[in-house]
């Protein structure tokens, strides 16, 4: 299916591995032109060529003020952000969870997002075919035992969205955010193994537990995301907005 994304200028946050690096290739496959940011200097060094790099931490302003300077000197503009940086923070009890760790989560999870956004709405509104994409969580709908700082954040992604997509409808600038569930991946693999060793059981068993709740029980890959954010930044998504899109296998639960 012809996407129409040929010239779009899109910015992807924590875009050098991982689904970010699946959704800047895909969107470069499509013939857009792609800026990313991360914190891996080894992982920005190693992108393939074509894509534009900026070494940032989303959490801190006066990083995401140069990555911004530097995405539009590079793009000449800007059509779509995909807020994908993020963490997974702590495992454990809320009583053991250092704070320390809680506002780390929540700086780059939904803060991180904030700083993005403030900095790329001026520049959207000057797009034909503006939108931005939130990486939410299948967290962001369902209570999460043992990782309260990443639920808590990730429900927070959804109500900015929510918002956002009201404030900005005017401006013709849609957004939404995509929900992933189990994905495949070293750290859904680290997680689980944290939550294993948390309950005292292995991590076969641990890992059965997770998609009990889930009618396909198959990990996501990082392209099926891709996909989505893919189409929902094209022109055939334009009345889509203020949308919490799961790609979860249809979870009905997380444990």
């Amino acid at each position: 299916m012809e996407m129409g994304l040929g010239g779009l200028k899109v910015l992807v946050t924590a875009g050098a591995g991982g689904i970010g690096l699946e959704v800047a290739q895909a969107f470069m496959e499509e013939g857009a032109q792609v800026h990313v940011c991360d914190v891996d200097r080894e992982a920005l060094a190693a992108l393939p060529p074509g894509i534009g790099a900026t070494h940032a931490d989303v959490a801190s302003r006066e990083d995401v003020a140069r990555l911004f300077a530097e995405a539009e000197r590079a793009l000449g503009g800007l059509d779509c952000l995909v807020n994908n940086a993020g963490i997974a923070g702590p495992t454990g009890r809320v009583e053991e969870i250092d704070p320390k760790d809680w506002d780390r989560t929540l700086d780059i999870c939904l803060t991180g997002q904030f700083n993005c956004v403030r900095l790329a709405v001026p520049l959207l509104r000057a797009s034909a075919n503006p939108s931005i994409v939130n990486l939410s969580s299948a967290a962001g709908r369902f209570g999460f035992p043992l990782r309260t700082p990443y639920a808590a954040a990730k429900w927070a992604v959804i109500g900015f969205t929510k918002s956002l997509s009201r404030e900005l409808g005017a401006d013709g600038i849609r957004v939404n955010a995509v929900l992933p569930g189990i994905v495949a991946g070293d750290r859904q693999r680290r997680v689980l193994e944290a939550k294993a060793q948390q309950r005292g059981i292995g991590f076969s068993e641990m890992e059965s537990a997770a998609f009990a709740a889930a009618s396909i029980k198959e990990y996501v890959t990082a392209r099926q995301l891709a996909d989505q954010i893919l189409f929902l930044a094209s022109a055939r998504g334009k009345t889509i907005s203020g949308q919490a899109l799961a790609v979860d296998g249809d979870l009905q639960m997380l444990t």
